[in-house]
């Protein structure tokens, strides 16, 4: 599990975008830049189960039913001394089974230098013929196959960009690396939080970007686990937990590892889509100390060395241009509902999405051809 401490959070800044699948609010825009043409969108707003809450006895039945999709994992580390002594070390994590034959969804960190990976069901079973299967080149996720195995219990993925401030959630996994499939509950404290995180040595930093802030209790072990909301669907992956303070946990928004997860289980390569661009969230602060006229949305700006889009990258053949503010991916605003980074994590390389942009005042609609994260 990584910590974070009251130190280590802060505010969000530069960062490199990327793109994935989901649908939004329709979007009808008549100004488009040459050669676009308008994409009609479907509504997937209120079709989901993040406006449900908990009833008596329903904790106890989604927490039994979604269980069985969460796995524990332990791993096996050598290294060796400074005696030249080869050692083992063993960590414990949890994962999520996302297909029936394998596939499981963890945190990076939680499969870290492993040379040996076991999987454990709910019921006991143990599989060690386990491979890392793809990484996140820009977020702490991972998936794990788990070799010549068929009818899994796969967990329901649900729409983490609908989710509200308050609403019920729980998190299972194996808690303190023991405690397998443990169950807690809580709400969602707070959404589109940035913060700097450390292993349990504090040897390894890594800034984490747009998590669902939790108190739902999160321990050591818990990472990978899912985080789920009244409905039994999986809308975020426990990831960090503060040091400092109780009941302050992170989670990784599920819909922006959708577009890996359908590259992988449709082409067995899980890609990153790529949009090219470096930009600020933009928050009420953001938008005053650069003169922005909206409070949401992403900057297209580049600090220092960075360029803001870069060459030869989809959003610079789409003619996205430096100083633009990209408001809407596929009709979900940014800001609101994900930051750009998370929003296009739902699509997967070659899909084409349409960005609702904001240039000199004036609304545009550019259709981007995702690019391929390393290409």
């Amino acid at each position: 599990m990584k910590k974070i401490t009251k130190d280590s959070i802060i505010p969000v800044g530069v960062a490199a975008a990327v793109v994935m699948s989901g649908a939004g609010l329709s979007l009808s825009i008549i100004n488009f830049m040459d050669g676009d043409t308008p994409i009609t969108f479907s509504s997937d707003w209120g079709k989901d189960g993040n406006s449900t809450n908990f009833e008596e006895g329903s904790i106890a039945d989604i927490a039994n039913s979604v269980s069985k999709s969460v796995v524990s994992i332990t791993t096996e580390v050598r290294s060796m001394s400074w005696f030249g002594q080869s050692t083992t070390s063993t960590a414990a994590g949890t994962g999520i089974i996302v297909s029936d034959d394998g596939y499981v969804l963890t945190n990076k960190h939680v499969i870290e230098d492993a040379n040996s990976i076991k999987v454990i069901l709910e019921d006991g079973t143990i599989y060690d013929s386990v491979k890392i299967a793809a990484e996140d080149p820009l977020n702490d996720v991972a998936f794990l196959k788990i070799n010549n195995v068929t009818g899994l219990d796969e967990a329901t993925l649900g729409n983490s960009k609908t989710i509200m401030v308050g609403q019920q959630v729980i998190a299972i996994g194996n808690a303190l690396g023991q405690f397998q499939n443990t169950v807690t509950s809580g709400i969602v404290s707070g959404l589109g939080r940035s913060i700097t995180a450390t292993d349990s040595s504090y040897s390894s930093y890594e800034t984490l970007n747009d998590l669902i802030q939790t108190d739902a209790a999160i321990n050591a072990g818990n990472s990978g686990g899912p985080l789920v909301n009244a409905q039994g669907e999986v809308i975020g992956i426990n990831t960090a937990v503060s040091s400092d303070a109780n009941n302050v946990g992170f989670a990784i928004p599920i819909s922006s590892v959708k577009g890996m997860l359908e590259s992988l289980l449709s082409t067995g390569k899980a890609a990153r889509a790529y949009l090219g661009v470096y930009s600020i969230n933009i928050t009420a602060e953001v938008a005053e100390e650069y003169g922005l006229p909206v409070k949401s949305g992403a900057y297209v700006y580049a600090a220092s060395k960075y360029t803001a889009v870069a060459k030869g990258s989809p959003a610079e053949e789409a003619g996205i241009q430096e100083k633009d503010i990209i408001i809407e991916v596929n009709g979900v605003k940014v800001g609101e509902n994900g930051s750009l980074s998370c929003l296009t994590g739902e699509y997967k390389p070659g899909d084409t999405v349409q960005l609702k942009i904001l240039r000199n005042g004036v609304e545009k609609a550019i259709n981007v051809t995702l690019g391929s994260y390393g290409d």
